[in-house]
């Protein structure tokens, strides 16, 4: 049975699973099966809505139509959104157009304000994109003049990626109850991710990553107004969104950017400031968060080293007295054997400058670890993996799929393994120890000191 229009809609279509369309309409086509399946997996609705803020709710029904037109539009905007979302909650309404890319194709901003007007003047809440181009959260657009436009109408971003994602980790967590649901969700899975959907994670830098490494690597200096730099920070971070969805789907749990909150909510100022990392320091720079770990995963694109850091720094365990004794409670935690590029860097006290040292030369010498800082015990550690990329490293495609390796790698192999010192609970006091007891302490601590 053909669900009936609502009353402010002059054309339109109800979103089907299996549309009817031209096998070229690659757009017309992804659009109405993942709309589709937003109305028929609650689950899967109540996700993508909730990261826009809305909440689906048990008593709340989801409609979603295609190609809509209103009675009330003017003649003007000619252009026919590809989607329309309707939420109901009792009496109230909430509806959002949807406007999709598929492939290469990207967001016109100009467009993108037409929908804004429509959706004013016909009292729908908001817009959606999707596409195939990034954003830190559905609330930060991708496209910059979307974000500083006047108008009052919110316009929010899903990445099809991000699609993706969501559905991957409903499904891994077991999450959807309905088994004809989750057999639905599945198929979608497997349809997004074919190559006939038009669905692509972020693959190259522009054009202008390698003119901007020619610059740095011939000792140039990056102009404070340099286009050829804002395009390549605005490709970063698709590409760092691109890879907190990565490890999401790896990891089986929702891994995020970490930001300040001046940057959160302040997109300008967060560009600015790379801007100047990226000029004085020839760096790229982005923190993911995954949930549980113990702490976030820093990962530095190094322009001038032609180089990929990625690492974790962590607290040294207070409860032991020396240096030695506290590299050995970290060696312990890293399983692997002489990865190559594999470093700890040792973070001392006051003004004194770090040091760090191969983790394969720490298994076969531990004393070079306090060599020239006999009187200090380091206070934290920076493991991290150093990746000599070369010539790749200026390449377009190569620098992204590199990337897309390394940070996968070290948080598998030796970040997942790490773990938080916590200090011990306090304990009920018992009598003075002997001198014997003192003994038996100091003579296990310098067990310790060499333990390998």
């Amino acid at each position: 049975m053909t669900e009936k229009l609502p009353d402010y809609l002059a054309q339109g279509e109800a979103a089907r699973l299996f549309p009817v369309l031209s096998t070229t309409s690659k757009e017309g086509r992804t659009t109405s099966i993942v709309l589709a399946c937003m109305v028929q997996i609650e689950e899967l609705g109540a996700a993508l809505l909730q990261s826009i803020g809305q909440k689906r709710g048990k008593r709340a029904q989801v409609h979603a139509f295609t190609e809509v037109v209103f009675k009330n539009q003017s003649k003007t905007i000619k252009d026919r959104p590809d989607g329309l979302i309707v939420l109901k909650v009792g009496s109230r309404e909430w509806k959002a157009l949807v406007e999709t890319k598929v492939g290469n194709n990207t967001l016109d901003t100009e467009q993108v304000e037409r929908y804004r007007a429509l959706a004013k003047e016909n009292g729908v809440d908001c817009v959606i994109t999707i596409s195939n181009q990034f954003a830190t959260t559905p609330t930060a657009h991708p496209v910059e003049e979307v974000r500083k436009s006047r108008s009052k109408i919110p316009v929010y971003h899903w990445s099809w990626m991000h699609v993706v994602t969501t559905a991957e980790l409903l499904i891994s967590n077991e999450q959807v109850e309905d088994k004809d649901q989750l057999l639905l969700l599945n198929e979608l899975r497997r349809f997004l991710n074919h190559e006939s959907a038009g669905v692509q994670g972020f693959h190259r830098m522009p054009k202008e990553w390698g003119d901007l490494n020619k610059l740095v690597s011939s000792g140039g200096v990056i102009p404070a107004r340099s286009p050829e730099a804002q395009i390549v920070i605005d490709a970063w971070h698709q590409e760092t969104r691109d890879l907190s969805l990565i490890l999401s789907r790896l990891v089986e749990t929702s891994v995020s950017e970490k930001l300040s909150r001046k940057h959160i909510n302040d997109p300008a100022q967060r560009k600015k400031d790379e801007l100047l990392m990226l000029r004085e320091q020839h760096q790229l720079q982005c923190t993911l968060d995954v949930p549980d770990t113990a702490a976030p995963i820093d990962v530095t694109a190094d322009l001038k080293r032609r180089c990929v850091d990625v690492g974790m720094t962590i607290r040294a365990p207070e409860d032991k007295k020396s240096t030695k004794a506290r590299l050995n409670w970290l060696l312990r935690q890293i399983k692997v054997d002489n990865m190559d590029g594999l470093y700890i860097r040792l973070l001392w006290p006051g003004a004194s400058e770090p040091t760090q040292h191969l983790v394969s030369e720490l298994r076969e010498d531990i004393d070079i670890c306090q060599e020239g800082k006999d009187h200090l015990v380091t206070h934290g550690f920076h493991v991290f993996l150093s990746k000599r990329l070369g010539g790749r490293f200026t390449q377009q495609a190569n620098f992204i799929s590199d990337l897309e390796e390394v940070v996968p790698l070290f948080y598998g192999e030796v970040g997942a393994n790490l773990s938080v010192w916590k200090k011990a609970a306090p304990r009920i006091k018992q009598d003075k120890p002997t001198a014997e007891d003192v003994s038996i302490d100091a003579i296990a601590e310098d067990a310790e000191d060499f333990e390998g």
